[in-house]
């Protein structure tokens, strides 16, 4: 039976975990589930610890303090591999991500390398954003495609699940971006390795609990990445 394991980096999400990890396990018993907390001032590592004491399906990871999403996810996946899981999940820690998706993720993986949750397959899926951030997430996407060339309607979406394969394949050593620019690059290595990528639309709900990780330092980083991979792609560094 294939193993499955779903990747949450958390800093400051004591309001949310508990449902989260209530409504992920509803919908499947065979889960589990690795939690990278950044030393949340808020006690969301002393929660997740307690809880991962408990199940034996809650992992923890616990870093000294906030290193970034994209740091997050490499030392997830890294974890993920040196434990022998077959398949690798991503979402968020704020519910934005609706773990009844995950049944969809993991039935289409089995045929594709990598299952990207989209918000703009068909049309605009996404609940609670402001005009503005929503313009800006989507002009963000045809920005990648016009100068990449990269055939997905949402790359800087993070709900994904990902055949190991892939992982092992990528140098996660190499991958120091965050945020926008981290999703980006690890759908373009994917895509240029010639994985098989597959979107399903899915509804993104915006946090209605806590704070946004959204900054200007990320939105700053994506814009110049582009540009990066565009290059790369030219001139195949």
């Amino acid at each position: 039976m294939n193993k499955a394991l779903i990747v949450i980096p958390t800093y400051n999400e004591i309001n949310n975990i508990s449902e989260l990890i209530e409504k992920i396990m509803s919908v499947s018993n065979a889960l589990d589930i690795l939690f990278i907390d950044d030393n949340s001032p808020d006690g969301t590592g002393v929660f997740l610890e307690q809880i991962s004491n408990e199940k034996k399906e809650i992992n923890l990871l616990s870093r000294p303090g906030k290193m970034g999403l994209g740091t997050a996810y490499i030392e997830g996946f890294k974890w993920a591999i040196e434990n022998n899981y077959d398949y690798v999940l991503q979402m968020d820690a704020d519910m934005s991500h609706n773990p009844s998706d995950i049944p969809r993720m993991l039935d289409l993986i089995s045929e594709n390398d990598l299952v990207i949750g989209s918000r703009y397959l068909e049309g605009f899926n996404v609940v609670n954003w402001p005009l503005r951030r929503l313009f800006l997430s989507y002009g963000a996407n045809l920005y990648t495609r016009i100068l990449t060339g990269l055939p997905i309607s949402d790359s800087t979406g993070g709900f994904k699940c990902f055949r190991i394969d892939v992982l092992r394949n990528i140098n996660l050593e190499q991958i120091v971006s965050e945020g926008y620019s981290f999703q980006i690059e690890m759908n373009y290595l994917s895509w240029v390795r010639n994985f098989k990528i597959k979107e399903i639309s899915i509804v993104f709900t915006d946090r209605t609990v806590g704070q946004s990780k959204m900054s200007k330092k990320i939105i700053l980083e994506a814009i110049f990445m582009v540009p990066k991979i565009m290059f790369q792609r030219i001139f195949s560094i």
